[in-house]
């Protein structure tokens, strides 16, 4: 007695259909797994029997061999768990086999045979989609996620049994509603957001964040310790632009297939903000392990990652961020497969400008060595900085702007501003796959949208020449001075968005200085 049943794995994001093979042959009792099972799927023998004969059906005291096909891709965790019960049921007669050819399923089993959730089934749900099948039977906490594909109807699962009367034909389920677009605009995800306003004084800094969501430029801040980098790191998010229902769906996958989703939330609608701790490994912050998962900079995907104490972190750490900077994704490889996970964020990082955090600090005695300043501030490597595109100084706070009752902008004001800005971008860029903002553009996209000339030349000449700016600040400056110009809805870069942006390159003057 044979019998089929589709179901899914994810590898990075991406799903792709697995069939389980279920064979019931006369012979000695034994059961056995083969196609490459991980731990968790061998286990999943104690875990199916307990609840095959829970549920109130005979478990057959045969030879059951279950394939899981393709056989060369190794197959991970407990999600396999459902479609190999109702395989057994279907190779026993209980459950038409027929009635399984146009579902995929996917589902862990209790020992009383609840369906508990998995990870991926956002993904999942799309590969279903992709591949023409009616729809999915997934467990019941995973269908709000499941839901927001269109084109394909998930059934929500909660027992064994319920799942058999349903192939059966005896007891229908009712489909997840698909109504997971129009909530998602119909609601705003930014009413719990800290605001802007709260924040007294630092009027520069907040300037210059404002540019930074505007354009996607990442951000590096330096200053002593209480100057506010924190809590205008913390605020950023309320003044970035809303997610899209499309970059909303990408940055679910990732933290469906991360496990990170709340139960019965179907859509992450608030752009990420991630803020590890300096101690964070190079796997919790790029990704991998032995079974290889989203690490910080894919969860904060279409988001904001944000480095409290730069130096502090490892300094391998912090160089393996160069290559996500650069391609926006992450590529893990491992001796059985390659793993890719998406990682478009944008960096805000914070650091004091030496260890005790006083220098150039004209109320506090700062007690460092210029060698032990300096061996500080090496920690963080020139190509590094090279993807940092504003360096922003904080200074600490005047007791003056402390004493008074803030009086700034709200968040929504500054994000009405800074969504107009990326609504010109993405027109401007609507013709080139994998550009979205200012801070992506490549050399030639620089040439062609950041063209200057006249007073505008002359400045960042001039800039370049007395300033010492580096060459690499160049393109820098061109980028910022083009989000700058965004911001004031001028088409051509004028000598103000020069000035302005020449004042976000402290470190390269810095340089020069030295």
């Amino acid at each position: 007695m044979l019998a089929r049943v589709l179901s899914g794995a994810v590898i990075g994001i991406d799903a792709y259909r697995v069939e389980v093979e279920v064979d019931i042959s006369r012979g000695l009792p034994m059961y056995a797994t083969v196609g490459l099972p991980d731990a968790a799927v061998r286990e999943s023998r104690e875990r199916v029997k307990s609840a095959v004969v829970n549920s109130g059906y005979l478990f057959p005291d045969d030879r059951i061999t279950v394939n899981l096909a393709p056989a060369h891709i190794r197959k991970e965790g407990p999600g396999f768990d459902l479609p190999i019960a109702t395989g057994i049921l279907a190779a026993t007669r209980v459950i038409p086999s027929s009635a399984m050819n146009d579902f995929l399923i996917l589902g862990e089993l209790s020992l009383d045979g609840r369906v508990k959730p998995v990870k991926g089934s956002l993904s999942m749900a799309l590969a279903a989609r992709d591949a023409g099948l009616k729809g999915v039977i997934v467990p019941a906490e995973n269908a709000p996620e499941s839901a927001a594909v269109k084109g394909v109807s998930v059934y929500p699962a909660r027992t064994l049994h319920q799942v058999a009367d349903f192939l059966r034909g005896t007891s229908p389920i009712r489909p997840q509603k698909n109504d997971v677009r129009a909530l998602f605009e119909s609601e705003n995800p930014n009413g719990s957001r800290p605001d802007f306003s709260e924040v007294k004084g630092q009027e520069h800094m907040k300037r210059a964040l404002e540019v930074a969501a505007a354009g996607g430029h990442n951000v590096i801040m330096i200053g002593p310790p209480g100057s506010g980098k924190t809590m205008l790191a913390k605020r950023m998010p309320g003044i970035l632009p809303p997610l899209s229902f499309d970059e909303a769906l990408e940055t679910t996958r990732v933290f469906s297939v991360a496990g990170l989703l709340e139960r019965g939330q179907a859509l992450v609608r608030q752009r990420p903000f991630r803020s590890p701790h300096h101690t964070i490994s190079d796997a919790g912050l790029i990704g991998g392990g032995q079974n290889p998962r989203p690490g910080e900079v894919s969860l904060a995907h279409n988001g904001t990652l944000f480095l409290d104490e730069l130096p502090e972190f490892k300094k391998n750490a912090l160089e393996v961020l160069r290559q996500p900077l650069e391609d926006l994704r992450v590529t893990i490889a491992r001796a059985a497969s390659t793993v890719t996970y998406p990682a478009a964020f944008m960096l805000l990082a914070a650091m004091n400008p030496c260890p005790c955090g006083f220098y150039s600090d004209p109320r506090h005695e700062c007690r460092c060595s210029a060698r032990r300043i300096q061996r500080y501030r090496s920690k963080i490597s020139g190509p590094l900085l090279d993807r940092l595109d504003i360096h922003l100084e904080a200074p600490a706070v005047d007791y003056r702007d402390l004493a008074g009752e803030p009086a700034g902008e709200t968040s929504a004001e500054i994000r009405k501003r800074v969504t107009a800005a990326r609504r010109v971008q993405s027109e401007r860029f609507a013709q080139s796959p994998g550009i979205h903002c200012n801070a992506q553009m490549a050399s030639r996209h620089i040439r062609r949208h950041c063209e200057i000339n006249g007073a505008s030349l002359n400045l960042l000449e001039a800039a370049m020449e007395k300033l010492g700016l580096s060459a690499r600040a160049y393109t820098r400056i061109l980028k910022i001075s083009r989000t700058i110009a965004d911001l004031d809805g001028e088409k051509r870069v004028l000598p103000a968005h020069i000035a302005e942006a020449v004042q976000y390159r402290g470190l390269d003057r810095g340089k020069r200085a030295a």
